[in-house]
């Protein structure tokens, strides 16, 4: 046998000794390694029953481009019509399915939506606002009251005021029956109170949205103590997205279509003053042959047809905008609607109670290995500082 080999055999025993001893000094402790597993057992069952239950509802939702294949067959189909569509190509649309989370997540968005009166399994309250129920229905650990306690006796002390929001807002207005506006805020200013500002944050506690970048899948996800609120607000949430979007990409195609009735309607008004004006002529001057008349009449026939022929146009212009407001209109498939939810997500019960008696058992297994170690230690370390301090 080598030298090398002999110094490493005596290394490889000691390893094995010691491995040996640790499991040895483990099972001599093995009730107090129980035991502390079960008071982490306990703990996690106290902590499980303490979390209020929570309800998750989701809703899919599937965008489809209207820019491509649609905005052509749209172009050709006013083509057909003798219209003249002139640009249908479109682009690429602001809000693109990548910023629907920071459009939910806006202050004006759950501003709004706090306001929204939904369905709830409460006794004795059939609908509440969102914000009913997150102010007065519900419940949080005893905990999270415990940790609050500070703030509110700071909010006691506070003498600043609670300023009501001032909102500058511009309503949009559906012109036409294509396409439903959306009630939203598309304020220019806003000054909100301290507890509409919490009141936001719960919101966007409630209610998150995420774009699959691949499959461009959008899944709106809304957590709530009662089940029935949390599907009701899934597809409030789905709905106010899908208009806010119509509403901002047929906002440009609709104010056309606006224009383009209100000139068609003062050259329609034209053209019936032109008509008229020319029947008159033609009743007064029956029967009667003067140069003067003739020409009368046919300046009377040619302004007619002036206005005729922009009354025309102006009416292939109108055709045309209502192509452009149904072109400009995404579609949105629902891929998964809001189901109400039998099964509480939170909190999970089994994990919580397996989780503090895990950490029940290394507690134990730490103080079993590392405390004995520390004690001579720290003597050692006391005696020596005493001789130091003799010297």
């Amino acid at each position: 046998m080598s030298k090398e080999e002999d110094r490493t055999q005596p290394a490889i025993e000691e390893k094995e000794i010691d491995i040996v001893d640790l499991a040895v000094k483990l099972w001599g402790k093995r009730r107090r390694i129980l035991r502390w597993g079960l008071i982490g057992a306990v703990v996690g069952v106290i902590v499980a029953l303490s979390i209020p239950k929570e309800y998750v509802a989701t809703v899919t939702l599937v965008p489809e481009s209207t820019v491509g294949k649609s905005s052509r067959s749209l172009g050709s189909l006013a083509a057909l019509a003798g219209i003249g569509g002139g640009d249908m190509s479109g682009g690429r649309e602001a809000v693109y399915p990548g910023l629907y989370p920071d459009v939910v997540s806006s202050v004006p968005f759950a501003l709004d939506l706090s306001e929204v009166v939904l369905p709830t399994g409460i006794k004795d309250e059939e609908t509440m606002t969102l914000k009913q129920i997150l102010g007065k229905h519900t419940s949080r650990p005893w905990w999270s009251v415990i940790m609050g306690f500070p703030s509110r006796i700071a909010a006691m002390f506070d003498n600043s005021a609670d300023v009501e929001p001032k909102l500058s807002t511009k309503a949009s207005v559906a012109s036409d029956s294509v396409v439903e506006d959306i009630n939203f805020y598309q304020p220019n200013s806003l000054q909100l109170s301290k507890s509409q500002m919490g009141l936001v944050g719960l919101v966007n506690s409630r209610v998150s949205v995420a774009v699959d970048q691949k499959t461009q899948l959008i899944n709106i996800t809304v957590t709530m103590q009662d089940a029935l609120a949390a599907a009701s607000l899934a597809d409030t949430v789905a709905n106010r997205l899908t208009r806010f979007v119509t509403a901002y990409r047929t906002n440009k195609a609709r104010h056309d279509l606006v224009f383009a009735k209100q000139i068609n309607q003062e050259a329609q008004q034209r053209y019936y003053d032109a008509q008229r004006a020319y029947a008159k002529a033609l009743d007064r001057n029956q029967g009667i042959v003067l140069r003067s008349a003739s020409i009368e009449l046919e300046r009377l026939q040619n302004e007619a047809a002036l206005a005729y022929n922009l009354y025309n146009s102006t009416s292939q212009q109108v055709q045309v905008a209502e192509v452009k407001v149904q072109e400009s209109t995404p579609v949105f498939t629902v891929m998964q609607p809001a189901v109400v939810p039998f099964k509480a997500a939170k909190p999970n019960v089994k994990m919580i109670i397996a989780g503090f008696a895990f950490l029940g058992i290394m507690g134990a297994l730490g103080y079993t290995l590392i405390v004995p170690s520390l004690g001579p230690v720290f003597r050692d370390k006391q005696r020596s500082l005493q001789k130091q301090e003799q010297g």
